[in-house]
């Protein structure tokens, strides 16, 4: 006869960003509109870099699916919180919520080592700038690129398997807006000590190991064109100093989510909103509104449409 106590956890409640009912009807209408604004902006650059033939530098290859994957980000988290806005009962099936847990985990891991390869494309570019042609080729581009899907890949099989080893029988509500790892694994009815270590190993470490490394390869950039007054200088200046901003953005919420003990912190849901729904939808604009040569194909591109 099974043990009563082993009973299995079929689904997940979800307490929530808040309780207070004003507070969530004013972050519905924030985080609604805000979506509605970006969401469109993120496709339109996509848009832009497929269709004008001037963005061909492996530079907006990449800007291009920084937006798609920062999109295809804010799909995983978004639509399902503001739904859980309106409804009574925030409830989610252990199956999509392990779903929700790999994808956040496949899509962010392959976006941070996206920027590690813009990182590197940087360097190539202002450092090494004769053998930027021959090192970026386009089959460069796309074993780099498929590079980055498949870390992105295991590292979210990584943390999908260290889950599922974990028994769930009680209680089985989750104190936050979505499924993560920090949450999930405080549910187990077991002892989660090394799972832990392997979860901030897998997630922490390395998030914090790609922070660093490119926060060195960007001062390395930066003391290279440091005090130059050439326009070719100053155009790197300003492209490595927007990458450094969304470094910040995507790197920074996911240090402090992601290595330290899993025990909650009263900023964690506020952090978790911003990386996973306000963060993603920014880091494409913010590079367009620093980038010339995409708000002018931009342009043409509305003027093309319009006239």
């Amino acid at each position: 006869m099974e043990n009563e106590n082993s009973t299995e956890v079929t689904e997940f409640i979800l307490a929530g960003l808040t309780q207070s009912q004003n507070i969530q009807l004013l972050v519905f209408a924030l985080v609604l509109i805000f979506y509605l604004i970006i969401l469109p902006g993120n496709f339109l650059i996509i848009l832009t870099i497929r269709s004008d033939p001037s963005l061909t530098a492996p530079l907006y290859f990449f800007l291009g699916n920084l937006a798609f994957l920062d999109a295809s980000y804010s799909f995983i988290v978004a639509p399902r919180m503001l739904v859980d806005f309106l409804s009574e009962k925030k409830v989610i099936s252990y199956r999509a919520c392990i779903t929700q847990l790999f994808f956040l985990h496949f899509l962010g891991g392959g976006e941070g080592l996206l920027l590690v390869v813009m990182a590197f494309d940087r360097y190539i570019a202002i450092c090494r700038p004769l053998h930027y042609s021959t090192v970026m080729n386009p089959r460069a581009c796309y074993a780099l690129l498929l590079a980055l899907w498949l870390g992105g890949f295991v590292h979210s099989i990584i943390q999908v398997a260290l889950i599922l080893r974990l028994p769930f029988c009680g209680p089985n509500q989750l104190d936050n807006f979505f499924c993560d790892v920090p949450q999930v694994i405080k549910l187990a009815c077991t002892d989660t000590f090394v799972v832990e270590l392997l979860m901030v190993f897998n997630s922490g470490l390395m998030t914090l190991l790609c922070f660093l490394g490119l926060l060195a390869s960007y001062a390395v950039i930066l003391c290279r064109v440091h005090g130059s007054s050439s326009e070719g200088k100053s155009k790197a200046l300003s492209t490595c100093t927007t990458h450094i901003i969304v470094i910040f953005l995507m790197f920074g919420p996911g240090i402090f989510i992601y290595t330290r003990p899993f025990r909650a912190f009263p900023a964690d849901k506020v952090v978790s909103l911003f990386h996973t729904v306000i963060f993603p939808l920014l880091n494409p604009v913010i590079y367009t509104l620093r980038n010339q040569e995409v708000k002018a194909s931009v342009k043409r591109l509305f003027s093309q449409h319009l006239a």
